[in-house]
């Protein structure tokens, strides 16, 4: 599994964004870090041609714009059509009606390879009740794997649900990854990142429920090492973009915590 991240650097995937404009920039710079290519769109006219060329497609609803969400219906689509790695990131599907509803629609229209979440977001889209919960809930589930596997299996997609741990499945296998740091919290834009991420490895491999685990550990791995002296949030959104930089694979042996269920 570690060595897809020399995959990522040979290849050089194409990742395309429909993604949040809080975190955009960000987005961009975590995927060149890791050695993919960042290609971000809102045009409705490029729409087919662009996703043809793309290695990936992330889609994310972080910023919930009227005059997008038929484009990014349609972009899922596309991904379908070319049959290219499409991965959904549900921000604050909870919050309303209006982003429940639209997830909703995207469920029904476009299949996923991939639905990244925090633990309520995926709880939510399974059916839980997940009241109180933040965008950036850290929820400590600790029953968490059975209910993630069975919403796998009935949207026929891996799902990730990241938290204290950090947990994957395609409704079979589970990954979990017990790396990370609590400040990953702490600034906006790491779970978009995350998806931005496994884009990068979905897009240069079928190995599809490694390449998602490799982008969740991408980012809880470099987290937990920028923040081995405790620094401030400031120094450590920089040594967090540091660290997606400098991984290799021999870091990922010597400080990568896995179990596979």
């Amino acid at each position: 599994m570690y060595s897809l991240i020399n995959k990522v650097k040979e290849v050089n995937p194409l990742v395309l964004h429909y993604t949040n404009e809080v975190t955009i920039n960000d987005c961009a710079n975590i995927t060149l870090a890791l050695g993919a290519s960042p290609l971000m769109s809102f045009s409705y006219e490029e729409v087919e041609e662009i996703v043809q060329v793309a290695s990936s497609v992330v889609i994310n609803i972080g910023t919930m714009k009227s005059s997008n969400l038929e484009l990014f219906l349609q972009a899922g689509k596309m991904a379908n059509k070319y049959n290219k790695p499409v991965i959904l990131d549900p921000v604050g599907v909870f919050a309303t009606k209006t982003r429940a509803n639209f997830v909703e629609r995207l469920l029904n229209e476009v299949k996923f390879t991939a639905i990244k979440g925090n633990i309520a977001e995926i709880k939510y889209i399974g059916g839980f009740d997940v009241k109180g919960k933040g965008v950036d809930s850290f929820d400590d589930d600790k029953n968490i794997d059975e209910a993630i596997k069975k919403i796998a299996n009935k949207l026929e997609c891996v799902v990730c649900a990241t938290g204290k741990v950090d947990s994957v499945t395609d409704g079979n296998r589970i990954i979990k990854i017990y790396n990370g740091t609590s400040k990953l919290k702490s600034i906006t834009g790491t779970g978009c990142m995350s998806a931005s991420l496994i884009g990068s490895y979905l897009g240069c491999t079928n190995k599809t429920l490694e390449a998602i685990s490799m982008g969740i550990m991408t980012m809880s791995l470099c987290g937990q090492l920028a923040d081995k002296e405790n620094i401030s949030i400031g120094n450590f959104k920089v040594e967090l973009m540091n660290n997606v930089y400098d991984l290799d694979e021999e870091k990922l042996n010597k400080f990568g915590k896995v179990e596979i269920i």
